[in-house]
């Protein structure tokens, strides 16, 4: 996943269309091991569907929306939230695979129960949001995964697994770049600090 730098920020090329999320990005030994274990899942189960690159992996906390073209306000205020956010590091595990029942069927990697760092990292980025006058439409509960395979042709049941430790000592605003030419860039990054 490449940082770039914000000139550039516009119109997705013919066909695509952008995504706007705060997330966590994975460290390198935590991205191997969602990987590994996407491996065993496709070598125990051979779904059909779209396998999910590993430097594409991320935890999102806050959806942002779907745009053809992002909105100069709506990033400026989403790097505005981001600047006001104060969370210490934390650590939790992915322990746990299964799939959401949508049209897409994504299987994943996520928590059997919330962590405390996580959830107070993710009331913080709302809160932060809602104080710069957005609103918040992912108002449920934060769901914590990480998406590995999407267009499954069946459900995954919630299959435990061996846990993977994911240390945290940041969190990034993303666009994704969706379409043929699908890509992940970081807008900003946020170090958390005790």
């Amino acid at each position: 996943m490449r940082e770039r730098p914000l000139p550039g920020i516009g119109d997705a090329p013919a066909g695509g269309a952008r995504n706007l999320f705060f997330a966590l990005c994975p460290g390198e030994g935590t991205r191997d091991a969602i990987a590994a274990q996407a491996e065993r899942l496709k070598r125990g189960h051979a779904p059909r569907g779209r396998w999910i690159k590993p430097h594409r992996y991320h935890l999102t906390l806050h959806f942002l929306g779907t745009h053809a073209h992002l909105p100069d306000a709506l990033v400026a205020a989403a790097l505005a939230a981001g600047d006001e956010v104060r969370a210490s590091p934390f650590e939790f595990a992915l322990d746990r695979a299964g799939s959401f029942a949508n049209r897409s069927i994504p299987w994943w990697l996520g928590c059997a129960r919330p962590d405390a760092g996580l959830a107070m990292l993710h009331d913080g980025i709302a809160a932060a949001l809602r104080a710069g006058g957005r609103r918040i439409r992912n108002g449920k509960r934060l769901v914590a995964h990480v998406t590995v395979l999407r267009d499954a042709d069946r459900a995954l049941p919630p299959t435990p697994i061996e846990p993977i430790s994911w240390p945290v000592a940041e969190f990034v605003l993303i666009d994704s770049l969706l379409g043929e030419q699908a890509s992940h860039a970081v807008l900003r990054r946020w170090p958390l600090r005790a």
